[in-house]
């Protein structure tokens, strides 16, 4: 059973599980600022090897009715916690429940094709750090057709910042426009951090090389330059541009630790499930303690639910 979105949608999916509960949080919020409708979307099984009392078809209506119960009282609650009524503009967050049949993930990116936004808890489920994300998390990142935050249980209150990796690519470039719309709604301000090879000088005592890397005076022109690339002419006053050394997806999980958003580009090509999002990419939303926005490439929305693009912010092909 569905209802019928329009406009700016911003699709959630929601399991019960705790980093479900806080995704539909992060959802009911952010579409609150942005006046976005909010699709709330479970699937519920459909292997009758595995659960054989879905032969049923009574079996099958009576899980549907159930599963749709559930979520209109989550939304009920979550709708009335503070992280959403402190931002609500006119007492009420248009939202839509859909209830499918199907994998889980599966049925997320079929909703998402024409979604301004997917949000999707992260779920532990092991050891090894593969698991950490969680399947349908690992493969809504990977593969949606629109930009994926990925909502960690544990994600609290953060500071007023939001954090964006850049560099040369376009994809940088339409990850730092989704910042910079984002931080806008959350009255936020946004940290544009490139990370950097320092100089080194290292070469055989017989065979001089060429010194290798980027002073940081060098480093912090070019990631001005992409900001102005990305966003036009400036003054960018809401940006603070900095530069830093070290393994880029450590920095990012670094600097966003008590953010309200970290934002990266993802532009791996790889067919894999596991390296579609990049090494940098999965390593935040892996990792990171902030929601984590993902901005695929060739997928980029320039603007945030609720806002326009411009020419400016669209990226580069």
């Amino acid at each position: 059973m569905s209802g019928e979105a329009t406009g700016d949608r911003i699709v959630v999916g929601v399991d019960g599980s705790p980093g479900g509960r806080s995704a539909l949080r992060w959802a009911l919020a952010t579409a609150a600022r942005t006046g976005a409708e909010v699709e709330v979307v479970s699937a519920v099984p459909v292997d009758p090897w595995t659960a054989p009392h879905l032969l049923d078809v009574r079996g099958v209506e009576a899980i549907r009715a159930d599963t749709e119960a559930r979520l209109r009282a989550g939304v009920a609650q979550a709708t009335s916690e503070p992280a959403v009524q402190d931002v609500v503009r006119d007492g009420s967050v248009p939202v839509h429940v859909t209830v499918v049949s199907g994998e889980p993930a599966e049925v997320l990116l079929a909703r998402a094709q024409d979604a301004a936004l997917l949000v999707v808890g992260s779920r532990g489920r092991g050891a090894v750090a593969s698991a950490l994300l969680g399947s349908v998390a690992l493969h809504c990142s990977a593969h949606s057709p629109c930009p994926v935050v990925v909502v960690h249980a544990t994600t609290s209150a953060s500071a007023p910042r939001v954090v964006v990796g850049i560099d040369d690519s376009s994809i940088a470039r339409a990850a730092l426009v989704q910042a910079v719309g984002f931080a806008r709604l959350l009255g936020a301000r946004v940290e544009a951090v490139l990370v950097c090879q320092p100089v080194t000088y290292w070469s055989d005592i017989t065979v001089p090389a060429p010194p290798v890397g980027e002073s940081p005076e060098a480093a912090r022109a070019r990631a001005e330059g992409i900001v102005t690339a990305a966003l036009g002419p400036g003054p960018h006053l809401e940006v603070e541009v900095s530069v830093e050394t070290g393994a880029p997806g450590d920095v990012l999980v670094r600097r966003s630790a008590d953010a309200g958003l970290l934002v990266v580009g993802s532009r791996s090509r790889s067919r894999l499930t596991g390296l579609a999002l990049g090494s940098v990419a999965l390593h935040c939303v892996l990792h990171a303690a902030s929601p984590v926005l993902v901005v695929r490439h060739g997928r980029a929305h320039a603007g945030t639910p609720g806002g326009a693009a411009t020419a400016e912010a669209r990226p580069g092909r």
